[in-house]
């Protein structure tokens, strides 16, 4: 039964998920919000559900015009180089995105009959952006059940897993991490230094084909 809707960035993590639950996605979203990787996100997202065969939808939403503050912007600073915990990795949390992100899936997945939304935060996230922890995601999607008919809950299987564990999973059902992207800078080439490509790094280790500028 396809009875999931999921947030699909076309990142490593979002990957997993979407190929390790194939066959019940009924639908992918993936946000344009206005990130400096957005564009490169798309392309392989677009990828992936092509090969999966399944459907996918981008949705609009430019927060650089709606006033948000985020070096992960199009419209904010340079984006900071080190590991996710790092306390200048501050500077990408874009506020409350996950949260308005799913609040928008659950009309939709409501709308198409689907009573599952999938997430894809991990243990990683969880020092600095509030959106990924367990938490909220169990309060949202208690808020999401409340404010649906058809009583709509969130999936995160991966919220209290590493990176490593979550590129295990993916090495084992054979994703194609060379066609997934994660550097914050939406270079063509992974810069190898930002906070997502630096987790990338350490989850991919061993096995990783991702050419990196440094």
């Amino acid at each position: 039964m396809k009875d999931i809707v999921i947030l699909y960035s076309g990142g490593m993590d979002s990957s997993v998920a979407l190929y390790e639950h194939a066959d019940r996605i009924r639908l992918a979203l993936t946000f344009n919000y206005g990130s400096k990787h957005n564009l490169r996100e798309i392309d392989y997202a677009n990828r992936n559900c092509e090969a999966l065969g399944i459907e996918h939808h981008v949705i609009d939403l430019d927060m650089n015009k709606m006033g948000f503050v985020s070096d992960l912007l199009q419209s904010g600073g340079e984006i900071p180089n080190g590991h996710y915990e790092d306390q200048n990795m501050i500077k990408t949390v874009v506020p409350f995105r996950n949260g308005i992100m799913l609040s928008i899936a659950a009309g939709i997945a409501e709308s198409i009959g689907c009573d599952k939304l999938m997430i894809s935060n991990h243990a990683g996230d969880h020092a600095i952006y509030p959106d990924c922890r367990e938490e909220f995601i169990q309060t949202m999607s208690h808020a999401i059940s409340l404010g649906t008919y058809n009583h709509c809950e969130i999936m995160a299987p991966y919220t209290n897993l590493s990176k490593r564990e979550i590129a295990l999973i993916g090495k084992a059902i054979g994703v194609p991490f060379e066609d997934t992207y994660s550097c914050y800078n939406g270079h063509e080439v992974h810069c190898g230094t930002c906070g997502t490509c630096t987790e990338r790094k350490e989850g991919l280790a061993g096995f990783d084909p991702t050419i990196y500028q440094k």
